[in-house]
């Protein structure tokens, strides 16, 4: 059975949640990234996105461009729902499988899913948020995007909002100051992982 020992990671855009990931590898911690799956498995299907949205998504590389695609998807519900559909089972499929391997150590990891309370499509008892406050989110990802202010908060409200999932995790990461804070906090709730799951 997935998901035994899981734990879903997940957080906003722009919260800072791969960081958190790395971080958590470097503790130890053994993390399922949905986003390199995605990625991955968009890659593979290159032909699929030229049939489906254009050859103009397709790099000189035969890669997906992804920033071109996002604007496409977070401006028009209907791409992004026929893009949902293609990629999600996918992706859960590939994520399983992985879960199933990491559950036979028979102690917690993380899987990364950006859009875990969004979808509901993943059977997982326990989460872990990374939280940011929504101001210091939007001037995050703006800096880190180049996106103007309207084209961030369209994507950001694409996603629920960060406030909501705070109150839904079981642990919460705090992301509001600097790396070193960062830092202590992945150390506090790897400590508590383990108090839980070892003898």
């Amino acid at each position: 059975m997935a998901y035994e020992y899981a734990i879903a990671l997940t957080g906003g855009i722009a919260t800072g949640k791969s960081t958190v990931a790395s971080l958590m590898a470097l503790h130890g911690m053994r993390v399922i990234d949905a986003d390199a799956i995605s990625h991955k498995i968009l890659d593979a299907n290159t032909a699929w996105v030229e049939q489906n949205f254009s050859k103009d998504f397709i790099t000189s590389k035969g890669k997906v461009n992804r920033p071109e695609l996002g604007k496409i998807i977070f401006s028009d519900e209907s791409a992004k729902k026929k893009l949902e559909d293609f990629l999600h089972p996918l992706i859960k499929e590939e994520i399983e499988a992985q879960s199933i391997k990491q559950d036979g150590f028979k102690f917690p990891y993380l899987i990364d899913i950006p859009l875990f309370f969004e979808n509901n499509n993943y059977d997982i008892q326990e989460s872990v948020v990374v939280y940011t406050p929504r101001d210091v989110q939007l001037d995050r990802f703006i800096k880190r995007n180049k996106y103007s202010e309207e084209e961030s908060l369209n994507r950001m409200n694409s996603q629920l909002d960060i406030e909501e999932k705070k109150k839904r995790a079981n642990w919460v990461i705090d992301n509001s100051k600097n790396l070193k804070h960062l830092q202590a906090e992945c150390e506090e709730f790897v400590e508590k992982i383990k108090e839980k799951y070892l003898p």
